[in-house]
């Protein structure tokens, strides 16, 4: 009887509206098990030999906690040898994040969005998935990504907070979760238990419903096909839209074409709020209009879409790019001055065309973003 109350209680914490509590100061440590990158299950008990213990709940999707990325590694590398232990949580259920709330990563934050993400920028640390059930989540109450949590000896919480107070790190001047790990380990009282955090907001099993009318709105958006001449792909490629511009060149015969656009729907529903745009262009025939549509309605394409609109298929390629030699798939990003960032003649990679462009996009309304992904 009472398992089934705590399971109650349980169920209606993870559905119940924000605010989460946040574990108070002076808490023991709640008990964890969890999957790791790693194919490991990692538990609290394993740190039980470390004289401090850092857990940070981040996160991949977040601009944020990307920029604190670097910045979470040094923490490791420099207490590792001190005896601190670092463990990153991924708190978040991939299923209620919004694709519009993806305009700055190249993927989600499942268990192997994880282990992508952790592969892209060598994590030498623990990063351990809780978005399936959030209960570990859910006792210790992050606010958002990055929000850390640092135990004593005795795993009694000593300071939870943000890790420092810049997200750029060249404007950080408070530096409390270092103060905090230096203080623990030469004895001394912690100067600052708390402080705010900033970032994105834990995202909830019930935001759930969020990304159910965001799939209802998109569903109802729009298709439509536009007959393309010559001229059109020679502008095209010249790329006055004054935007980073994906444009990929497919046809419903190519099983190549139709199993990539899926992926590329999404990589424009992800960036479309920013400085973004894409274009289908379909090689099929004048004629096959009706197929080539067919297709673009089961995709929900509501971005532009062109057909080639002559049946010299030789003439359009040469007017778009005289130097394309093959057929379908073709896809190129260009930049909004015209330059030619990413082309690929054939199967593209997702994530290699995803960093391009996030890459190249403006960062004016968060800078930093596009130096994460320029380097690696």
């Amino acid at each position: 009887m009472f398992r089934i109350a705590s399971l109650l209680l349980l169920a209606t914490a993870l559905f119940a509206d924000e605010p989460h509590a946040t574990l108070p100061i002076g808490s023991t440590a709640p008990n964890f098990a969890l999957p790791g990158i790693d194919g490991k299950t990692h538990k609290l008990s394993e740190y039980a030999s470390s004289k401090v213990l850092v857990i940070v709940f981040t996160c991949n999707h977040c601009p944020t906690a990307q920029l604190y990325e670097p910045r979470v590694e040094k923490l490791a590398d420099d207490y590792r040898s001190k005896g601190v232990a670092l463990v990153a949580i991924e708190p978040n259920n991939a299923n209620a994040i919004r694709l519009d709330e993806l305009g700055y990563t190249d993927v989600s934050d499942s268990l192997e969005d994880m282990k992508v993400r952790a592969a892209y920028r060598h994590f030498s640390y623990p990063y351990l998935y809780d978005g399936e059930t959030q209960s570990v989540s859910l006792a210790y109450g992050p606010k958002a990504t990055p929000h850390i949590f640092i135990f004593d000896k005795e795993r009694k919480l000593r300071y939870e907070g943000h890790i420092d107070n810049n997200q750029r790190v060249t404007l950080a001047t408070s530096f409390d979760a270092r103060n905090a790990i230096d203080a623990l380990l030469e004895g001394k009282p912690v100067p600052v238990e708390h402080t705010r955090v900033f970032g994105c907001s834990t995202k909830w099993m019930s935001k759930e419903s969020g990304r159910v009318e965001e799939t209802k709105r998109i569903d109802a958006e729009p298709v439509k096909l536009e007959m393309a001449s010559e001229d059109d792909l020679k502008k095209l490629r010249v790329n006055q839209s004054g935007k980073v511009l994906l444009i990929n060149f497919w046809a419903t015969w190519c099983g190549p074409c139709v199993h990539e656009l899926p992926d590329l729907e999404t990589t424009y529903r992800m960036y479309r709020q920013r400085d973004f745009d894409f274009v289908t262009v379909s090689a099929n025939m004048p004629d096959e209009k009706v197929a080539v549509m067919k297709k673009l309605n089961e995709l929900h394409a509501s971005n532009r879409n062109l057909l080639f609109g002559s049946t010299d298929t030789d003439a359009m390629q040469n007017a778009f790019d005289p130097k394309w030699q093959s057929g379908v798939p073709y896809t190129v990003v260009l930049g909004a001055d015209g330059k030619l960032l990413y082309q690929e003649q054939g199967e593209l990679n997702i994530l290699k065309l995803r960093r391009t462009i996030l890459a190249n996009l403006p960062d004016q309304n968060y800078v930093g973003h596009r130096e994460y992904w320029a380097t690696n």
